[in-house]
């Protein structure tokens, strides 16, 4: 089974909006459907009705119950709705019972959001994982996708009662994920290498929910000029690149997927290997739109992934970006007062971006010592080295040997002491987190 490539599956649609909202949902109550508007606008489809039902509890046969269903039928056929997407998850039976009352499409958060990541993914690696993750929410859901159930199969070694098509496909899907998962997990063990092998530069992986602005402060942090769009999920691969810091030091900064709300569990499983960078870093920039209606829910989305990816205990620094659009000041108190460990910027105005490199390089220096490395002073690759990668306090030499005294990361100097062995580290001074 392949992936359409070239096409939205809502694209050009009239679409219908809805959800059940229970009495203790922690959302924005003024605008409900806000988020599953613009997934359905970087969709393609056009928002032309919203509804939302608050009912103590879900339906379990038409999730919204059979009278909003009823009403939903009307509205679809008066506003010659293409499409009805719901803002969560649902039960096979419930999308075939809606269906059959409403005798429109149905499609729920996932699906959309699959959809969306399928017309984003760009790499070979993004299109495997958006496929696997497919194949795994389509497999359950076979029978409703079918048309031909009740074909039987002819020829050699399937005569007698035969094998409906179903049967069939099920096993097709199955070995299809069999194969994915095969391809992912090599491609998991290369960047496992890949992440390992950049060991001397401290990492940053920057994570958040999507939109948040993380591609933005990619951008102003290493002054480079990487896509960025006002779309849910503009990123979906992870960029890479150098960030000088001050005193000649540097770090490697990576940018990743965005997090979302009931982000589907299947394509978190699916791009682990692109979220290596993360499980791996250093550290983590936590980037929050501050100027977002429920930023505390959308802090917990995202802690939440974090903890699935087993990076919830990774040294964090709380990035609130987006200042000035903030509405109301008297957020920013309240998050200072709930994070200690945070800093206030706009990377689009670059406002507060020192102070946030300052804290990095605070982080940064936890791991830094003071050493004194002797070398043959032709070891002009190692000199060369040494000047990129570190902070030389002084330095002499004459023609037996170069002394440096050296400001620098320990585990760049555990792995000096391990590529050359003719040269002398001497440790000066350790920072008392460094161990």
């Amino acid at each position: 089974m392949e992936l359409k490539e070239t096409a939205f599956t809502v694209k050009a649609e009239r679409a219908i909006l809805f959800r059940v909202l229970l009495y203790n949902d922690h959302i924005d109550r003024d605008e409900p459907l806000e988020e599953l508007r613009r997934l359905t606008e970087t969709a393609g489809a056009r928002v032309v009705h919203s509804t939302v039902q608050k009912r103590a509890q879900i339906d379990p046969q038409y999730y919204i119950g059979k009278g909003k269903a009823a009403e939903l039928t009307d509205i679809s056929r008066e506003m010659e709705a293409d499409v009805l997407i719901c803002d969560d998850d649902l039960s096979p039976s419930q999308v075939r019972n809606l269906e059959k009352v409403i005798e429109k499409k149905v499609i729920d958060r996932s699906e959309l959001i699959l959809d969306i990541f399928a017309t984003r993914a760009k790499t070979f690696q993004a299109k495997l994982q958006v496929e696997l993750a497919q194949l795994e929410y389509t497999k359950p859901r076979l029978k409703r996708m079918w048309t031909h159930l009740s074909r039987i199969e002819g020829g050699i070694g399937t005569r007698g009662p035969g094998e409906k098509q179903l049967e069939v496909d099920k096993r097709i899907v199955a070995r299809k994920i069999q194969y994915l998962r095969g391809k992912l997990h090599e491609i998991e063990k290369r960047q496992e290498r890949l992440v390992a092998s950049r060991n001397e530069f401290f990492t940053v992986s920057i994570v958040g929910y999507t939109n948040a602005g993380k591609s933005t402060l990619m951008n102003a942090l290493a002054e480079i000029d990487t896509f960025v769009e006002d779309k849910l999920f503009a990123t979906l691969d992870t960029k890479t690149s150098i960030c000088n810091l001050k005193d000649g030091k540097k770090i490697l900064l990576s940018d990743t997927v965005g997090f979302i709300r009931k982000l589907p569990h299947h394509l978190i499983a699916s791009f682990k290997a692109t979220l290596e960078e993360a499980r791996n870093a250093d550290l983590l920039l936590h980037v929050v739109d501050i100027s977002s209606p429920i930023v505390t829910e959308q802090i917990e989305a995202v802690n939440a992934v974090l903890k699935e990816l087993g990076c919830d205990n990774k040294l964090t620094l709380m990035v609130f970006n987006k200042t000035d659009a903030v509405k109301n000041e008297s957020i920013i108190p309240l998050l200072q007062s709930l994070y200690s460990n945070c800093v206030m910027i706009s990377a689009k105005t670059l406002q507060g971006m020192q102070e946030l490199k300052n804290k990095i390089l605070e982080m940064l220096e936890r791991d830094f010592i003071d050493v004194e490395l002797s070398c043959s002073p032709a070891n002009g690759k190692l000199i060369a080295f040494i000047h990129e990668h570190a902070h030389i306090i002084n330095s002499r030499f004459d023609e037996q040997q170069a002394v440096f005294r050296l400001h620098m990361d320990c585990k760049l100097a555990n792995k000096l002491r391990m590529l050359d062995n003719s040269i002398q580290i001497k440790e000066v001074s350790r920072n008392p987190s460094c161990t």
